[in-house]
């Protein structure tokens, strides 16, 4: 929800005094696709200690794998549906797992 947010406030700095639209989805899309690629959280995930890792133990999640790891999370099916270990169906397709880091 924090990354939403964020999204929507960064793109309404861009569009003002218009609502942002559908920019807070591209705002929202970069801001998930890009530090996750790079330092394995969102400003959301930093906020409430989590990160994502690769299960090969890769030290990046990459740019391709978070690409499709956020299209997955718009997707919003595969966010919802987890197994027995809480991962869930984004993460099991991606080859990635979430930490807690707190």
């Amino acid at each position: 929800m924090v990354d939403c947010v964020l999204g929507f406030l960064v793109a309404a700095l861009f569009t003002m005094p218009e609502l942002p639209r559908n920019w807070s989805l591209l705002a929202w899309f970069l801001i998930g696709v890009i530090p996750v690629s790079f330092f394995g959280f969102s400003p959301g995930m930093y906020l409430v200690g989590v990160r994502v890792a690769r299960l090969d133990g890769a030290v990046m999640v990459g740019v391709p794998r978070a690409v499709l790891r956020t299209l997955l999370v718009a997707a919003v099916i595969p966010a919802v549906v987890w197994d027995a270990d809480n991962r869930g169906l984004h993460d099991k397709l991606v080859g990635t797992v979430v930490l807690r880091t707190r």
